[in-house]
């Protein structure tokens, strides 16, 4: 009786609308839109390239698979990161933070140094891996060779930017982008087509102004740091005040992302691989689509890194009930934003499709593929935004074993089997892609309800996590 009294207490407690969708949009705003730049920028890259014909789309698309695979080799860090930088960040711990900092960026500028050699020295063997068309695979190399050096720069700018989130500065990088997205597309114009005095470079051009522009926005994130006197990037010292325990305890809460990421990277690339064997109207179809796709996950990251950070923090405060209480609200709530943003870009879909100069075969692809895609937007976006919110509480196991499982016994085998061995159409090998959300949103939403997806690492979350538990009616 006493547990259903204080369950009830707490499910009859107002919760505080305002002051949570202002801070909602004061993080995601601004995250978002950063985001929405960089993709706009890309999309950019892409109708400026289209004049060049459907084989440079194809192979500009087919390197962005690439640069993929390189995202999802950091990102592991990145979301463990986060993980940390959140909670303490809740709990007041600065030595923490800078030190949870340290050595998220020494893991993400491994991975960025090992992308950037191959991309610079093996470009070949990485376009072979992709394609086996050999006219995409030429134009893809010249473009590989120039933009490995931009790897470097743009993954420790994301490890900056990360730390800034997660510690409510989101204004840097979103003025740090505007200043990227502005150089780059001003290049693009000056190195593509030859103005100003400059040689026509073609492909190459575009590689050129995008590592241009990623050293613009790393310059431009160290300046504003700097100037605002954040002080938790320059503490050098404190980023490598390491000792075994606490590296210990940062791999043990990473080491499950690192796998999510790197496993999904790699069966996403061996599902670009099948793609990848498509004609090459088919190829340029994905290219556009893959450039769409990120302008709607852009648009979602800002709020996956809200509920990250207004989750995290208080879980690191030990605030467990408004944690809790704010993950469920934002469940939904970025459902709907991505419903909205989906329809958006499928609305619009004939000027953006032939702005990027498709038509045809390749057109009719583009629109399949995007019906699709926003059709099951929805679920795949609620996935996502659960398993962020249980790594930002600490829970960095459940969503990746369901999500590593799914991929691995159902997603690949019915990709490679449906293009390799019954050699279906392209729509329905993409179809494939997505057959896993469905059942693993039932599965996520047994766990949120659970509560056992809140697991504190720092001294106040713990201490409160009992009170919690009994309040809920929880055990375990």
């Amino acid at each position: 009786m006493r547990e259903r009294a204080l369950k009830n207490d707490v499910a009859a407690a107002p919760f505080p609308w305002g002051p949570f969708l202002k801070k909602l949009a004061a993080v995601a705003i601004p995250v978002a839109l950063q985001n929405l730049l960089t993709t706009t920028a890309s999309m950019v890259d892409t109708m400026m390239v289209a004049p060049l014909g459907e084989l440079s789309v194809g192979a500009l698309g087919l390197c962005a698979q690439f640069s993929s695979l390189l995202f999802s080799g950091y990102w592991g860090f990145v979301g463990g990161g986060m993980l940390f930088f959140s909670q303490y960040w809740g709990a007041g711990d600065e030595e923490g933070l800078e030190r949870s900092y340290g050595m998220t960026w020494v893991c993400m500028m491994t991975v960025a140094t090992v992308f950037g050699c191959l991309a610079i020295f093996a470009p070949e063997m990485v376009m072979r891996v992709y394609t086996d068309k050999q006219t995409i695979r030429d134009i893809g190399v010249q473009y590989l060779h120039i933009v490995g050096f931009a790897y470097i720069m743009q993954v420790f700018s994301m490890a900056m930017s990360s730390l800034l989130r997660s510690t409510e500065r989101v204004r840097i990088p979103m003025a740090a982008s505007i200043a990227s997205v502005g150089t780059n597309l001003f290049l693009n114009w000056v190195f593509i087509y030859g103005h100003l005095g400059s040689p026509a470079m073609g492909i190459r051009g575009a590689a050129l102004a995008t590592t241009c522009a990623a050293a613009v926005n790393l310059l431009a994130i160290y300046g504003m740091a700097r100037l605002t006197k954040y002080p938790y990037l320059f503490r050098v010292r404190g980023h490598f005040r390491w000792t075994r325990a606490h590296l210990r305890e940062y791999f043990l809460k990473c080491f499950p992302i690192i796998c999510n990421e790197v496993l999904i990277g790699v069966g996403n690339m061996l599902i670009n691989v099948t793609l990848g064997r498509q004609p090459e109207e088919v190829i340029a179809a994905i290219a556009v689509f893959r450039t769409l796709e990120g302008l709607i996950i852009g648009f979602f990251a800002g709020f996956s890194n809200a509920a990250s950070i207004l989750v995290g923090t208080c879980v690191g405060a030990g605030e467990l009930d408004t944690a809790y209480e704010r993950a469920k609200r934002l469940i939904y709530l970025c459902s709907g934003f991505i419903l909205l943003v989906g329809l958006g870009v499928l609305a619009l879909h004939r000027p953006i499709l032939t702005g990027m100069s498709l038509s045809g075969t390749s057109f009719t692809a583009g629109v399949r593929l995007l019906s699709i895609y926003v059709a099951v937007s929805v679920i795949r976006m609620g996935n996502w935004i659960q398993n962020d919110t249980y790594r930002a509480s600490g829970d960095a196991v459940t969503g990746t074993v369901l999500e590593i499982v799914f991929m691995y016994a159902m997603v690949l085998p019915c990709v490679l089997v449906s293009g390799f061995v019954l050699e279906l159409p392209y729509w329905a090998i993409f179809l494939c892609c997505y057959i896993d959300e469905p059942i693993r949103y039932v599965l996520m939403q047994r766990h949120f309800y659970s509560g056992r997806w809140i697991r504190p690492v720092t001294d106040q979350g713990k201490a409160a996590l009992d009170g919690f538990r009994a309040r809920r009616g929880w055990r375990g």
